[in-house]
């Protein structure tokens, strides 16, 4: 499972000229599932994204996670994130998981950051959407478990 997460003054998804999701200061998580993930590595990685220190602190040192920050998250599917780019021209994207479990454990990932009580926002599992962030810092992380 992996998750790019970047550290935003806002951002929002749009679906069909809808707004899904929306937040202020936090984290944008773009989230990929691999065929091999489950809900023991959705959990893992839902610690390390709201453990992650990379807010400042009085001393304007990355010393807090988003929780401490006072932010939110919104987590988009993106099962690009889990393409094999490694040969020729075109990515494979076999190691990505079956669309109806990538969408069970995308869902299992959202459910443990709200249980974990953070404001969670999301966008639309498997729809044409827009993304639109202002990354702040540019502050941007691959986390992958």
């Amino acid at each position: 499972m992996i998750a790019l997460i970047q550290r935003v003054l806002n951002a929002s998804v749009v679906v069909e000229g809808q707004t899904v999701g929306k937040i202020g200061p936090g984290l944008l998580v773009l989230l990929g599932v691999e065929a091999d993930d489950n809900e023991q590595k959705a959990e893992r990685l839902c610690e390390r994204v709201l453990g992650y220190r990379i807010f400042g602190d009085e001393n304007d040192k990355m010393n807090l996670n988003v929780q401490q920050a006072g932010g939110s998250v919104l987590v988009v599917s993106q099962f690009t994130l889990v393409a094999d780019t490694q040969k020729g021209m075109r990515p494979s994207f076999s190691r990505g998981a079956a669309p109806s479990d990538a969408d069970r454990l995308y869902q299992y990932f959202v459910g443990q950051c709200r249980e974990r009580g953070m404001e969670t926002q999301t966008g639309e599992f498997a729809a044409d959407m827009k993304v639109a962030l202002v990354n702040d810092g540019p502050v941007t992380f691959w986390l992958q478990v």
